[in-house]
């Protein structure tokens, strides 16, 4: 019992934010033969599980293929007006299942699992989970797009593979992608 306080103590500050489940993370099904070539280019966050480190408006994602087969990750929000962005680096962490991305905004932090579930031209779906000794979980998922509008229907069937795997997506909300093309 100590031990779990000590966990939860050094875990709490991290999810804090975030709505821990029982049990260790699922293992959804990932999107059959991707291709990370083709996923390379700008994604803008339609709708997401709330996460601490996403609280502005205007997500977006930019994925630059590298000459290593890494992708450079450019991250950015507008945040009480300023445009914050971040860097960082993709790999696809198993050769078999190309589709299971790591990614890390940190030289000092490991990969964080970053697992593409579908991809469709104008959408995909990603997922992020981390369990602690298994006796609990923390996850993110998204619902990305090429333009910063889906359709419903699209969104709606986003959630649909997110619950058929498992993902309790009941929280998630939609992204503000309103008034991003203006001035700051």
């Amino acid at each position: 019992m100590k031990a779990l306080l000590v966990v939860l103590a050094l875990f709490l500050p991290i999810i804090n934010a975030q709505v821990p489940h029982w049990g260790p993370c699922p293992e959804p099904a990932t999107q059959p033969a991707f291709n990370l070539k083709k996923f390379m280019g700008r994604w803008f966050e339609i709708a997401k599980l709330p996460a601490q480190f996403e609280r502005g408006r205007c997500i977006e994602t930019n994925f630059t293929l590298k000459l290593d087969g890494t992708a450079h990750v450019v991250s950015s929000e507008i945040l009480k007006g300023e445009l914050k962005t971040i860097d960082g680096t993709a790999v696809v962490e198993d050769k078999r299942n190309p589709a299971k991305l790591g990614i890390s905004f940190s030289y000092v932090l490991p990969y964080t699992p970053y697992w593409i579930l579908s991809t469709m031209r104008i959408k995909a779906l990603a997922y992020s989970c981390t369990d602690v000794l298994r006796l609990f979980h923390v996850d993110f998922a998204w619902i990305l797009g090429r333009t910063r509008s889906l359709p419903a229907a699209t969104i709606d069937h986003g959630k649909e593979v997110f619950t058929n795997n498992n993902i309790d997506v009941s929280r998630m909300i939609l992204s503000r992608q309103q008034g991003c093309d203006k001035d700051l």
